[in-house]
């Protein structure tokens, strides 16, 4: 046995979903993620849920929309736990799971994670994930002057007056809620009318590389890189996935920039915006939602300086 991934299967079990015995558990996985769908399973079953695994074969993929039957298992179980390897063409079949959660079940997005990221971002303190968490969404909240920018180039300006913020700090145990694991990030919709400006990435969607997003008033204006190209094509002609949805910021101290987007955002001293949907913090609603990370970010607001250059001053 791993003893590294089995501990923090144990805290993804016990400590995030909090499953109880007589509820029902899905896994939905692919074969690379078998070993940490065993791990899962069998503190599942040691938590007394009843526990089903769902694998997704390579032959049903790219998919898109679930079928009636997987829809009929997901929407009845208590908890799900999604960890398909990422790809573009399936974001449309994670949105409705992050949907799965709104409506009331907990939903536990991993989408592509590794045994690695499990030993080193899974079984950690998350109460002092929290308490720092909590002390940036402190210095954001109700800003009407957020200021991003970075040695990249990054300059974009905005507000999150009046928005609400969600805090991933690894608690998927109630129901209504969803989040990723690894965990450790901050994230709101900016007021999208306030969004203008130049973020220059190094990453977008699991593809790295650089690429510059120009934005007017909440709108991707302009473009350019070779991961953003392809983002823009698989959209096409829905105007919903060129509006900003959200603003996140990364809190957890092991995290680093990989080419794996469920770790990179949680990275220190990084932001990330995303285009399409704003899951219910904003005004836009999309089948699209597309990360781009911003590296060593200065961020400026309420007149007061939050980070330098990727170090926190607060």
């Amino acid at each position: 046995m791993n003893r590294k991934l089995d501990k923090a299967a144990e805290r993804a079990v016990t400590q995030a979903l909090r499953l109880k015995r007589g509820e029902s558990f899905l896994l939905v996985a692919d074969e690379p993620k078998l070993e940490i769908a065993e791990a899962l399973a069998r503190w599942a079953r040691k938590a007394g849920a009843e526990t089903t695994t769902y694998l997704m074969t390579e032959a049903l993929r790219p998919i898109e929309e679930p079928t009636s039957l997987f829809r009929a298992m997901a929407e009845k179980a208590d908890a799900v736990a999604y960890m398909l390897e990422a790809r573009i063409e399936e974001k449309a079949f994670r949105g409705y799971m992050v949907g799965l959660g709104r409506a009331g079940s907990r939903v536990l997005m991993m989408p592509g994670i590794t045994v690695d990221m499990m030993e080193r971002l899974v079984a950690v303190d998350y109460a002092a994930l929290d308490v720092f968490t909590r002390k940036v969404m402190a210095a954001l909240r109700n800003a009407p002057d957020v200021r991003i920018t970075n040695a990249d180039g990054t300059d974009i300006s905005f507000s999150v007056k009046g928005r609400r913020w969600a805090n991933s700090n690894g608690d998927i145990g109630r129901r209504g809620r969803h989040g990723n694991l690894p965990a450790g990030e901050c994230y709101t919709c900016p007021v999208e009318e306030t969004f203008s400006g130049r973020v220059v990435l190094r990453l977008i969607d699991d593809k790295l590389g650089r690429g510059v997003l120009v934005f007017e008033k909440g709108r991707l204006a302009s473009w350019s890189g070779r991961g953003v190209e392809a983002i823009i094509r698989h959209i096409g002609d829905d105007p919903s996935g060129l509006v900003i949805g959200e603003f996140g910021v990364g809190t957890n101290p092991g995290a680093r920039i990989c080419g794996n987007m469920l770790e990179a955002e949680k990275a220190f001293g990084t932001v990330h915006f995303a285009i399409g949907d704003s899951y219910g913090l904003g005004a836009n609603a999309s089948r699209h939602h597309y990360d781009a990370l911003v590296a060593d970010a200065t961020i400026f607001a309420k007149g007061r300086l939050i980070a330098k250059a990727g170090k926190y001053s607060i």
